[in-house]
């Protein structure tokens, strides 16, 4: 907290409170976002998605620390395998910012495992094993922490699969820590066998520093495909004019807006969930003013993993006991948040 009350975001007095949230929850914030916050501005967007409050202590019934249930689809450490054609490693624990709304809130942070060693050996033969494995999806906590040269090496060793013919990285990297995105890092991102999708995680238009821009540049520039990631998040970009400018600001930089998720059920993420009647207006009224380029699909993880159910009218229904949703294969899932 120290850092914080220095940098003017929180005071002496709060930072004592706030010591219990950071006691549960990693705090970090890089300069880059630090330079972005209005300190004049209590309400100020990008200080809502890194600075912790009181509230993140305030946890509901239907919260959970594993509220997509990986642990349940996870049958090595560090890999989920919930879809056939593909799967995920959690290679690092680390970010270079901690998010207040992240849905691994409770599995993220410094002195936690990377997917190393014997671990790693097992994830990939565990790959090498299933023919129907399309896809390798990268996250963690952030695989843009890792250095060039584990980049490469990890790279290689997917591409080395002569089935798996998708690598994916899920990054928040590129705008707030840009200078991480250096020629040599993008190089190592792609490798012979394989094509390259990165899917870059910004939440607000203001994110797009001119730093962040050059670094998504650097990846077009040599192939790489990418797509967006945001999440809709109540005091941040639940305005039409702000997910007008935030899906412009993506395809104007040549990266395809791809998902705008709903808050999963993490726990002390309450005061960030807004009812899905709003984003579901709120999506109506980008299909009224931006381009076809420019939609993202408004998606919920279904809570136990089901499946990731579009928010739109085929796949929601109303019940006596709140909502439904529809999951791939017909079956309606109750869901309260």
């Amino acid at each position: 907290m120290a850092d914080l009350v220095a940098h003017g975001l929180v005071t002496s007095k709060d930072a004592e409170s706030l010591d219990a949230v950071a006691a549960r929850y990693a705090v970090a914030v890089t300069p880059t976002m630090l330079g972005l916050i209005d300190r004049a501005d209590p309400q100020d967007p990008i200080r809502a998605q890194f600075v912790p409050t009181m509230r993140e202590l305030q946890q509901s019934p239907e919260e959970s620390a594993d509220p997509i249930d990986d642990a349940a689809f996870s049958p090595l450490p560090g890999l989920v395998h919930r879809y056939a054609d593909r799967v995920l490693l959690k290679v690092v624990s680390v970010c270079p910012v901690y998010c207040r709304f992240c849905f691994r809130r409770e599995m993220v942070g410094p002195g936690g495992e990377a997917l190393v060693g014997e671990n790693l050996d097992q994830a990939l033969a565990y790959i090498r094993a299933r023919p129907e494995i399309f896809e390798v999806i990268l996250t963690g906590g952030d695989p843009f922490m890792l250095s060039p040269r584990r980049a490469r090496e990890l790279t290689q060793a997917i591409a080395a699969i002569e089935h798996v013919k998708i690598v994916r990285w899920h990054t928040r990297v590129p705008v707030v820590a840009p200078e991480r995105v250096s020629d040599d890092f993008v190089q190592a991102l792609c490798a012979k066998g394989v094509t390259t999708w990165v899917a870059v995680h910004a939440n607000h238009p203001r994110e797009f520093t001119p730093a962040a821009q050059a670094a998504i540049t650097r990846m077009r520039e040599v192939g790489i495909s990418l797509v967006s990631q945001s999440v809709l998040l109540r005091g941040v970009n639940d305005r039409l004019d702000v997910l007008q400018d935030l899906m412009r600001g993506f395809v104007a930089l040549g990266v395809k807006p791809y998902y705008l998720h709903h808050p999963d059920l993490a726990p002390g993420t309450g005061h960030f969930r807004l009812p899905i009647a709003e984003g579901q207006e709120l999506m109506r009224g980008l299909r009224r003013t931006l381009t076809g380029l420019a939609q993202p699909t408004y998606v919920l993880d279904v809570p136990g993993g089901a499946f990731k159910a579009p928010l739109d009218p085929s796949y929601l229904q109303v019940s006596e006991g709140g909502l439904q949703l529809l999951d791939g294969t017909g079956h309606w899932h109750d869901y309260k948040g």
